[in-house]
């Protein structure tokens, strides 16, 4: 009978002793990921402020709605020597399309403008930099192997993040057109424009550059994306009505002499995006830049840093193999170098093109590389080291 009551007695402390270690293996795993959360939350990254940047200014200075939020992002402006237009550079609309943002990165620490004026901005919506697609795998940060050392710079998402703004509606319908919208757009910067005063943290943002883009008299925006291979908006620019023929003489002369890039109309009755309402609600001339991204494709294969950065992909090439793609890939990939080098072409080509198209508000920059040269030095050639700065020309991003 003892024997009998031991016996019982340790199969009913079986369970409570598997619910302690349950227990006890949940908080460690909400532990180690909370400081993950935390760590890519707060990661910092360094600019080093390229000797044309004449002064740093903040997105609160324009709109006061955004002030002490995430989204209080830092502005970069390079005054020329002589007059001319003002062109806004956006990186960082989209933070899981890093390549965009890296390409204006290389802008704030390399150009030095000669006619004109420059305005650029690394992390248009700062809150979706700080979390990763929910569900995605994605990795937290990357780093980019530099002739100093390495830098680390934080993987982001499409989004704001969730802990910035929520909770998302039903259904998203855009102000002022009253377009109805996926529900998760409500946190996407690049269907929230031209922004509401009084709207979520994602439409107070745009609005704010909005004010910017109105009061710096700002005559072009170059919003900077890159794109999933089976998307079909792909290696294009997208133009507003304005653009047009801008948009055209940039991808002609982008085609003949570095590599192809084709050219859309912004849609009038698709409300939200850049290229379509800072045309309509400015003076600029808005257009949009899109590189390939394997690393977004609903194909791919593991979602790793390196995939993330060599744009190597078999999941995708099979995708390819079998017509899916609207953007070709081989065993090479699509690269960060690639895709920054794009980027870079692009914008220092939409400025020589304008300036041909309005020779009255010319626009000329030097220091930023092109297409080759990013892809020959290898993009971290043209990061600097922060310890070797000049003081107070380093900015935390």
């Amino acid at each position: 009978m003892m024997a009998d009551r031991n016996d019982s007695d340790v199969g009913s402390r079986l369970p409570l002793v598997r619910k302690l270690v349950l227990s006890s293996l949940g908080v460690l795993l909400l532990a180690t990921s909370g400081v993950s959360f935390y760590r890519h939350r707060h990661l910092e990254e360094t600019v080093v402020l390229s000797p044309g940047v004449t002064e740093v200014k903040r997105l609160s200075d324009y709109f006061d709605g955004v002030r002490g939020t995430i989204n209080d992002c830092n502005l970069y402006f390079l005054e020329g020597q002589e007059p001319g237009a003002t062109m806004l550079v956006m990186g960082g609309t989209h933070p899981e399309e890093p390549g965009g943002r890296l390409a204006a990165w290389l802008f704030a620490e390399n150009a030095v403008m000669e006619q004109g004026r420059l305005i650029v901005v690394l992390s248009a919506n700062r809150s979706a930099t700080t979390v990763t697609r929910l569900g995605g795998a994605y990795p937290t940060d990357f780093v980019i192997p530099t002739d100093w050392g390495e830098q680390a710079f934080r993987m982001g998402d499409r989004w704001s993040n969730p802990l910035d703004q929520w909770p998302d509606p039903e259904v998203y319908i855009h102000d002022p057109s009253g377009q109805n919208l996926a529900y998760v757009d409500i946190r996407n910067l690049n269907r929230a424009w031209p922004g509401r005063p009084n709207g979520t943290l994602t439409e107070r943002t745009t609005y704010a550059l909005m004010e910017l883009i109105r009061r710096e008299r700002v005559d072009i925006v170059i919003d900077l994306h890159e794109a999933e291979l089976q998307y079909p908006v792909i290696s294009t620019i997208v133009a507003h009505d304005r653009g047009e023929e801008l948009a055209a003489f940039v991808s002609m002369m982008l085609s003949d002499e570095e590599f192809n890039i084709g050219m859309e109309y912004s849609p009038k009755n698709l409300h939200g995006l850049s290229h379509r309402e800072v045309g309509d609600y400015s003076d600029a001339v808005p257009l949009e830049f899109e590189a390939p991204e394997p690393f977004l494709d609903a194909t791919r294969g593991r979602t790793t840093r390196e995939q993330l950065l060599t744009g190597q992909d078999e999941f995708v090439m099979k995708a390819g193999e079998h017509g899916l793609l609207f953007e070709r890939i081989d065993e090479h990939g699509w690269p960060i170098d690639v895709r920054v080098g794009r980027h870079t072409s692009a914008v220092l080509q939409t400025m020589e093109s304008w300036t041909i198209l309005n020779p009255d508000r010319p626009l000329s920059c030097r220091g930023v590389p092109r297409y080759a040269e990013v892809i020959e030095q290898g993009l971290g050639h043209w990061l600097h080291d922060p310890s070797q700065a000049p003081p107070g020309r380093v900015v935390i991003e």
